[in-house]
């Protein structure tokens, strides 16, 4: 029983394991394909909105 129990946990934690790469690697090729001009338009957007602030922390 307890062998069933391991072999269910690897097959499920498989199965979610492989679905979220899937859904990763998805969104990731339909950005490059399907992204056209407007695929860094929120970076560029966020750089905008970011100019002049004082960095603080880190290291110089």
């Amino acid at each position: 029983m307890a062998a069933y129990f391991i072999d269910f946990t690897i097959v499920a934690l498989l199965v979610i394991g492989i679905t979220a790469m899937m859904g990763v690697m998805a969104n990731g090729i339909g950005g490059k394909l399907f992204g056209g001009s407007n695929r860094m338009e929120n970076v560029k957007q966020t750089t905008k909105t970011q100019a002049g602030w004082k960095l603080i922390g880190g290291k110089k």
